[in-house]
């Protein structure tokens, strides 16, 4: 529920008008203050800052006490970051540590929810059901504070620490999860047992791989088959997707995030049509769901309900960032060939951010004992894990001597839709009558990552291609390639139809 305090100074009556003047300020509001990541200090906290400041303990005097409210906002915003998250994640990247990345993002999540669990339920005497469910909530990792201030700072990380801490970002949210709602049930249904938790785990895992695996190949075949008569309707074609996507896995008990993330991992390393545009575009709409996840969050928060945990929720937070990360770390990843200073190094980066804020409400709207306790705990621990560690980040990679400085690609004048890497060699193809690569598209040609349609001529015009472009007879293409070996192999492919489907 929305409320108007009565004595907020900023508006004396709420109406729909309100609503919408309300919420463009606090986005405008959010927007400015995050340049101050200039200084370190995380962006993730400033939006929930803003949020806290409108909220009915700030200036803003806004009352916000609805977690239905939240949860929804969140899960929605969710599956917006956690996709655009999926489709600039690179296989070629990930493939070297894509054992490291999973097994932190499974088995470290579960080692740091029982280890964290078990703490809690020591220091506060709470059952050792309310401390698990609160280590569940809070193993998540949230990697975007970390790399919004390496970025600020042009601070790049040696090796593939950058992809091993992006692949467990992005794929410990389904976990972190599964566990929250697992425990949950625990707390709340009388005939809970650990066998029905375990058929919860095995259907939401099963059914979410399947369904993201296959909505990914789906989509792709989809964008390339349509034939939308605006482009910026395939913006809208891929949002529609999205929700259909999470919103059938969640409907058929499946891990809607894991089906979201895993969909657009498999989306964006195929080629489709606009494919550079889509993914600008789903970046630009990750940072306007985290704005209002983060605003939402801070509105929910009640300032003086954390003044009475303040004590707890330190040791709490001092021993998930120096013992319960680094155990779960160093456990999960001792079978694997990475220096103590990498290790170090990963177990510092294991901020917690939003999603174990969102988690929180869940047993708010379960009615779980202690709910409204547990959210502000969570949160205190959140805030205090992003304040501490994120801006403490490039210190500690510098003492790791872990640092290598981030050189700036000059952007070419043509923002081409396939272009990922700079090509050495440059070639005019004429499109014979007799190739039969006429009639067919771009993104129908399956051209391997080496080579880059840039221009098309026809009728002595010039044009930009994208995936959408038919090749004519008569036409010329203008080709960038990284050797001439794979413009000779274009040009055979041109010629024959087995590369085309």
């Amino acid at each position: 529920m929305v409320l108007l305090n009565a004595t907020a100074p900023l508006f004396s009556s709420i109406t729909l008008d309100n609503i919408v003047l309300i919420g463009s300020i606090l986005l405008f509001v959010s927007l400015l203050v995050s340049k101050t990541t200039r200084f370190g200090i995380p962006t993730l906290l400033l939006f929930l800052l803003v949020g806290m400041l409108a909220g009915q303990d700030g200036p803003g005097g806004i009352v916000f006490n609805d977690p239905k409210i939240t949860k929804f906002v969140g899960a929605i915003a969710l599956s917006f970051i956690l996709f655009s998250g999926g489709l600039e994640t690179r296989k070629a990247d990930i493939k070297p540590i894509v054992w490291q990345g999973l097994t932190l993002s499974t088995l470290g999540v579960i080692l740091t929810a029982v280890v964290v669990g078990w703490f809690v339920s020591w220091v506060t005497g709470w059952s050792l059901g309310e401390g698990l469910l609160i280590g569940a909530i809070v193993s998540s990792t949230d990697a975007a504070a970390v790399f919004s201030i390496l970025r600020s700072r042009s601070i790049g990380l040696k090796g593939n620490l950058k992809p091993l801490l992006e692949l467990e970002s992005g794929s410990n949210d389904p976990m972190a999860y599964i566990l929250t709602i697992s425990f949950t049930y625990l707390l709340t249904a009388q005939d809970a047992n650990w066998v029905s938790l375990l058929v919860i785990f095995f259907k939401q895992m099963i059914l979410g791989g399947v369904v993201g695996y296959g909505a990914g190949l789906g989509m792709q075949r989809i964008l390339n088959w349509v034939k939308l008569e605006f482009e910026g309707l395939y913006s809208v074609l891929l949002l529609t997707m999205v929700l259909l996507i999470f919103s059938f896995t969640d409907f058929i008990g499946g891990n809607a995030f894991l089906a979201v993330y895993l969909s657009a991992y498999v989306l964006g390393n195929t080629d489709f049509i606009h494919k550079k545009s889509l993914i600008k575009h789903f970046d630009g709409q990750a940072w306007l769901m985290q704005i209002i996840m983060f605003i939402t969050l801070g509105l929910l928060v009640v300032p003086s309900q954390i003044k009475p945990l303040i004590g707890i929720g330190l040791l709490v937070s001092a021993f998930l960032i120096f013992i319960a990360r680094p155990l779960s770390v160093f456990v999960t990843l001792h079978f694997f060939k990475i220096n103590i200073r990498e290790k170090l190094f990963v177990s510092w980066v294991g901020l917690r951010g939003a999603v174990p804020i969102v988690l929180a409400t869940y047993p708010m709207i379960a009615a779980v004992d202690k709910s409204n306790g547990i959210f502000h705990l969570v949160f205190f621990i959140s805030t205090t894990s992003v304040l501490i560690q994120g801006t403490t980040l490039p210190l500690v990679a510098r003492w790791l001597k872990l640092i290598v400085p981030v050189t700036s690609k000059k952007k070419s004048v043509i923002d081409l839709e396939q272009a990922w890497e700079t090509k050495s060699v440059y070639k005019a193809i004429p499109i014979a009558s007799h190739f039969n690569c006429i009639g067919h598209s771009i993104v129908e040609l399956k051209l391997p990552p080496t080579i880059i349609v840039a221009l098309v001529e026809r009728r002595n015009k010039f044009f930009i291609s994208d995936g959408a472009t038919r090749l004519h007879a008569g036409d010329v293409i203008y080709v960038m390639a990284d050797d001439a070996k794979s413009i000779d192999e274009l040009t055979a492919c041109f010629k024959t139809s087995s590369q085309i489907k």
